[in-house]
């Protein structure tokens, strides 16, 4: 039988996979803004505010599927002006600016060095 009460979960941590690891720590921290909280040889905490993400180099002959993953903000169009000239110094095909979604979500997207999508985003209906 289940217990009365369950335990909440209040934090997802997606683990991306890198072939550089310190390639990725750059991008995270330097492009978007994320903080290293702990690093080993090849892995890596990060986070920016309640956003976190973990990093996992693996060797270079696995081959890295093309990730997707969402973060949530309460301010896309803010967020975006904060990295714009971080995110203005990345190859071409990189970014796409803020966005109305047909699903009620404001976007913008990057794409990390090893192709790992970055949804950021919002519910545009609280702003209607």
């Amino acid at each position: 039988m289940y217990a009365a009460q369950m335990a909440d979960v209040t934090l997802i941590t997606p683990l991306v996979m890198t072939h550089d690891l310190e390639s990725s720590l750059r991008f995270f921290t330097n492009t978007l803004g994320f903080e290293c909280n702990f690093k080993m040889e090849n892995y890596a905490f990060i986070n920016r505010k309640r956003c976190a993400i973990r990093l996992l180099e693996i060797d270079k002959s696995c081959e890295i599927c093309e990730q997707m993953i969402y973060l949530d903000c309460d301010d896309v169009d803010a967020l975006y002006a904060e990295l714009k000239l971080r995110l203005d110094d990345l190859p071409d095909g990189r970014v796409r600016a803020p966005f109305n979604q047909p699903y009620q979500q404001r976007e913008f997207h990057v794409k990390d060095p090893d192709n790992c999508l970055l949804f950021f985003g919002m519910d545009i209906r609280a702003f209607s």
